[in-house]
């Protein structure tokens, strides 16, 4: 064996698969990248995806003699491992696997970086999101494949989905691409703020400097400036002249036929006898209504006055949807109801001024999507039907949409299915699992145990750009970060005993295991962080992309 050498395949090979034995486990690591040389097609990309250790002198009544404080002599192991071809690119710079299997007896090597980049595709794009778990490797998306053909991020609560998100925000941000965010919790207007500046070693080790982006972000809020003192403006909907349509759309439940029929007579009424009128109007018109039906129409239309989202001075959708801006819709302070109604006429709004050329081509964000895109069966909100359209319509028109959840059960289907870019974090749910198992084609049982291990901030990406499904250590942000929980007991409460100094906490903030993660890796370098992640994916999605 050659000093460069790891291994030497043995036994049965295949076009997909081969075993090679290894003379020592410090050299390579499950979820590694090899190659090896093929006589036809050259040097061959593959990727160890199971290792084991076996002893013939080492049997079960050895054992029990160990066990027993016995002396026995120490059991000569004999380590191999399995490995999944990954290929190799042809003159057109097509993936291509080798027609012919690997020989007994050839020498097998660490991969490259060079290789492993040009095999996988990772860095072909302008999206720069993190490193290949367990390498030093920078994986990118193109940006007009992500936007275009819209992007999910699933993941539990404290797995990172928020904060990645931010990630992929701000390089949309420096790429000056239209934002426009729905934000049910507040998170995202941290973007504004740069990061925290005793982070450099971590920040050195991704390549990138803290920044913030306060000059290109305007936060609104549908409540008031009192409830939410972090909202540089309101947002306003159009109060004046209302159709029965757009009326009917903004309502916060359901109306009968009956019902929209009150409304319809009310307001046709309304636009015969005058060129202006508003929601007091309206109210009043549909009072002089003599069936029993209209208190439930009356109270809606209340409901609506009282939030104050109407206005005789809107919020403008060229406002909120203009180059190199992003604008969040904060809503904090609003009820579920009314932010449903309100999250359907903008989407509305955005998409028809998009098909119209009134606005430039961007991305429409939506945290918490599960609840206002609900899958049938759940509880149905006034944005499903338009958020589908956006998903099903939108890449025709320049408008993406990024759905962010922690239900994927939850989410409809028809939205979920139409995003090619996937970002998916640790996910234990049985049920989450099994809507992400539907969602991608070929995912089995096992990447759902891998799903189940992944540790914050790492996250499996399926994606065009890139030849296979691969871990990516999310890379740190910028920005500061919004997301983190608040404490519920405070760390300067003393400790009952030695064995519990640290108090207890509810605290997922993905920003301070991410400092601490990174500076553990700085540290002291380990390989074994690779564990977290497996290539069994190439093994579980089926072959590689036919070309």
């Amino acid at each position: 064996m050659t000093r460069d050498s790891i291994g030497v395949i043995f036994g049965k090979t295949g076009t997909h698969e081969f075993k090679f034995a290894i003379p020592d486990t410090s050299l390579v690591k499950r979820t590694d990248y090899i190659k090896v040389w093929h006589e036809s097609d050259g040097w061959i990309l593959a990727q160890v995806i199971s290792m084991t250790s076996s002893s013939d002198d080492f049997n079960l009544e050895s054992a029990i003699n160990a066990a027993s404080g016995q002396k026995v002599k120490n059991p000569e192991n004999i380590f191999e491992a399995e490995a999944l071809i990954i290929g190799f690119r042809d003159r057109e710079g097509l993936l291509r696997v080798p027609r012919t299997p690997f020989s007994s007896g050839d020498k097998v090597f660490t991969a490259d970086h060079d290789m492993i980049r040009n095999i996988l595709g990772l860095s072909n794009g302008n999206i720069y999101i993190g490193l290949l778990e367990g390498h030093d490797i920078k994986v990118s998306l193109d940006m007009n494949g992500l936007i275009q053909k819209h992007c999910s991020i699933l993941a539990k609560t404290g797995s990172g989905k928020s904060y990645t998100a931010g990630v992929i925000l701000e390089e949309i941000l420096e790429h000056r691409i239209p934002l426009l965010i729905i934000d049910p919790h507040g998170e995202y207007g941290s973007l504004k703020v740069s990061g925290p500046g005793n982070m450099q070693e971590v920040y050195n080790k991704y390549g990138i400097s803290p920044q913030g982006y306060g000059s290109q972000i305007t936060i609104y809020t549908p409540a008031n400036k009192v409830l939410n003192r972090d909202a540089d403006d309101v947002f306003r909907m159009d109060g004046i002249n209302l159709s029965t349509k757009n009326l009917i759309q903004i309502l916060p439940d359901e109306k009968s036929s009956n019902q929209q029929g009150i409304l319809y007579e009310a307001i046709t009424k309304l636009k015969a006898e005058t060129d202006r009128y508003t929601i007091d109007d309206i109210i009043f018109e549909v009072g002089n209504n003599k069936s029993k039906l209209k208190w439930s129409v009356i109270a809606s239309l209340e409901s609506i006055k009282e939030s104050e989202i109407l206005s005789e001075h809107p919020t403008k959708i060229t406002q909120l949807f203009s180059p190199d801006k992003a604008s969040i819709i904060d809503m904090k302070g609003v009820s579920p109801p009314l932010q449903g109604m309100i999250v359907a006429k903008l989407c509305n709004d955005l998409f028809e001024a998009r098909k119209m050329g009134k606005i430039p081509p961007g991305m429409l964000v939506v945290e918490e999507a599960h609840n206002f895109c609900p899958e049938r069966g759940f509880e149905k909100t006034a944005s499903t039907e338009i958020l589908r359209t956006i998903a099903s319509e939108g890449r025709k028109f320049g408008l993406g949409m990024m759905v962010i959840s922690q239900r994927p059960a939850r989410i409809d289907k028809n939205v979920l299915s139409q995003c090619n870019t996937q970002i998916i974090m640790k996910m234990t749910n049985p049920n989450d699992l099994k809507a992400i198992s539907k969602g991608l084609e070929g995912i089995s049982s096992e990447v759902e145990e891998e799903l189940k291990r992944l540790p914050p901030g790492v996250s499996i990406l399926v994606s065009n750009d890139i030849e296979l499904p691969v871990i990516v250590d999310i890379r740190v942000k910028k920005s500061k970060h919004g997301g983190e929980s608040v404490n519920i007991v405070s760390s300067s409460v003393p400790a009952r005993s030695e064995s519990s100094k640290d108090p207890v906490k509810f605290e997922d903030s993905l920003v301070r295991k991410k400092e601490k993660k990174e500076t553990e890796i700085l540290k002291k370098p380990d390989k074994s962080n690779q564990e977290n992640g497996s290539s069994l994916f190439r093994k579980l999605f089926g072959s590689s992309k036919e070309k």
